[in-house]
């Protein structure tokens, strides 16, 4: 998934294709399309999901422990009732970023990460909490082995994902950068 971000002019600004780079270079030079190419692709990589974006929606995630309530199948931000994916999607909004609701929806979002080795702080992580394999679960990483989440016995809470209830339950990441 790619997030725009638009200018006073309502112009696109981060977000093309790397195909429509690519072609938009084929009437420079060898030479130059290859250093525009790289200039562009290094430009919005870098204006993806900086450091401190994930620092504001790690705090903004923080914020609401101890404040929402779980209530499966509940978006209601009003009240602070909520479910796991319904956090998520408050959490990012917060933030400037749409996410749909649904763990299920939020696990087609971004890029996979299949091994917990290899997340980064921000991702969605998702997990199974009943059947084997099936995603019913999803929280945002926030480094070191732990994740933050909206849980049916604890509310808000940050938990390990390589001990315990956890450990076995992870499905896999979503980078979202």
């Amino acid at each position: 998934m790619i997030f725009m971000k638009k200018n006073r002019l309502n112009h696109s600004v981060v977000g093309l294709s790397l195909s429509l780079l690519v072609a938009g270079t084929a009437l420079l030079s060898p030479q130059a399309a290859s250093a525009a190419t790289a200039t562009t692709v290094s430009s919005a990589a870098a204006t993806a999901m900086s450091t401190s974006r994930v620092d504001s929606i790690l705090r903004t995630a923080k914020s609401y422990i101890g404040k929402v309530t779980y209530r499966y199948g509940t978006r209601n931000t009003s009240r602070l009732i909520l479910d796991c994916s319904a956090y998520t999607q408050l959490v990012f909004s917060k933030n400037g970023i749409k996410l749909p609701w649904g763990s299920k929806a939020q696990a087609k979002l971004g890029t996979r990460v299949s091994k917990k080795t290899s997340l980064s702080k921000g991702d969605l992580v998702m997990f199974s909490t009943s059947r084997p394999g099936v995603i019913n679960h999803v929280g945002i990483y926030i480094g070191n082995g732990k994740f933050i989440s909206n849980t049916t016995s604890s509310g808000v809470v940050v938990r390990e994902m390589n001990t315990g209830y956890w450990k076995d339950r992870f499905i896999m990441g979503r980078h979202l950068k």
